[in-house]
């Protein structure tokens, strides 16, 4: 065996890189902004520009900062950033709901990813307050602005009229409407998809299949999101010359969708088909219809929306709506930081909503065979 000879260097004598004695150095005392910036060969001014989104800076200089503060294993202190920037380095979301409803709502768990996953890389933290009434919101957004709690909030469950942005810019918080592209009232443009083109979409897709006794249910009535799907149901069913069928306005929630669907099916002449405005009520109102003895989709169609994670496994499969929530979130949390850093927001162009055709919808017994959509339609 070859022994090592004291004349060839070995891999522990290397000399250390620039980076690596930067980094031992750091590790022996704190590195501060200014260390940064003297790497760089720039104001800790620029730095802190940079590391809060902040222009001014050309791109060598602010590449140089990156370089430098990786270098050194250096990283802005959230607390600092607060307190330079008079700013909370959090945003507020007040939903009205009591908790037990709160809990089975598919679409806040996907909306709240969406947001966190925005603010995770940018030293942002969600305030979450779960209330369950009108007095106890309006009383979570006061105590966010008097206590600077939080630098932002995010409204969703908009209504027709609804006096929250009027109160939130009387505190002077900035806000973002979370809500259908229909919602927009007062001089105020949601965030949101387009709602009315899916539920029409569904309505064109029973037509085609043959079905003329279309129900629909809905949800809670004060709510803007439920009125534009209800409407979009009821004027597609009028343009393709169908008279209105029955409507049932439910709460979201299973239990609620299976007492709607059981108070349709004992009509004296029961619908054949029924869009419901979640999967949640729509999946439940699939059980209760097999509980009566009815097939799916042989007797009865089924659509839903939303396209929860559920939907495919559900037996039959069910169609629905989709809609990108989580990046919907991302894109509510990203225009909410711009805002409350005072920069314009950029553009938001979320994916559109796509029908997608799986099992709970056929025929109608005795139909013929008409153009239905494929299995993933736009």
């Amino acid at each position: 065996m070859e022994s090592d000879s004291p004349d060839r260097p070995r891999p522990e004598d290397a000399p250390p890189t620039t980076s690596s004695r930067a980094r031992a150095n750091a590790r022996e005392r704190k590195v501060t902004i200014g260390d940064v910036a003297a790497r760089a060969q720039v104001s800790k001014s620029a730095v802190s520009f940079v590391f809060n989104n902040r222009g001014g800076v050309g791109e060598l200089a602010k590449a140089r900062i990156l370089r430098a503060a990786a270098d050194l294993d250096w990283r802005p202190d959230a607390r600092a950033r607060a307190l330079s920037s008079r700013r909370a380095q959090a945003l507020g979301f007040v939903v009205r709901r009591e908790p037990e409803l709160f809990s089975t709502d598919p679409f806040f768990p996907q909306f709240i990813a969406g947001v966190e996953s925005a603010l995770s890389g940018v030293g942002y933290a969600l305030v979450l307050h779960v209330v369950d009434g009108e007095r106890a919101e309006h009383k979570a957004y006061g105590n966010f602005a008097n206590e600077s709690r939080v630098d932002g909030v995010f409204l969703t469950d908009l209504q027709l009229p609804d006096g929250r942005p009027a109160e939130l810019e009387r505190l002077g918080l900035p806000f973002v409407l979370v809500g259908p592209e229909a919602a927009a009232e007062g001089g105020y443009s949601p965030i949101g998809l387009d709602d009315a083109a899916g539920v029409r979409r569904a309505v064109r897709h029973l037509r085609a299949l043959g079905h003329s006794r279309i129900a629909h249910v809905g949800g809670p009535e004060r709510y803007v999101h439920s009125q534009v799907r209800r409407q979009a149901w009821a004027e597609e069913l009028a343009d393709l010359g169908l008279e209105q069928g029955p409507v049932v306005m439910a709460d979201f929630t299973g239990a609620a969708g299976a007492r709607a669907t059981h108070e349709l099916l004992d009509r004296a002449i029961p619908p054949t088909a029924i869009v419901y405005a979640n999967d949640l009520m729509a999946i439940a109102g699939m059980s209760a219809a097999m509980d009566r003895g009815l097939r799916v989709p042989e007797d009865l169609s089924i659509v839903g929306f939303d396209d929860i994670p559920l939907a495919p496994y559900v037996v039959p499969p069910l169609t629905t709506v989709r809609q990108d929530v989580i990046e919907w979130g991302r894109a509510c949390a990203r225009t909410l930081i711009a805002l409350v850093e005072g920069r314009e927001p950029d553009p938001v162009q979320l994916p559109a909503v796509e029908f997608v055709v799986r099992g709970s919808t056929g025929r109608v017994s005795g139909s013929s065979p008409s153009l239905a959509g494929g299995d993933h339609v736009p």
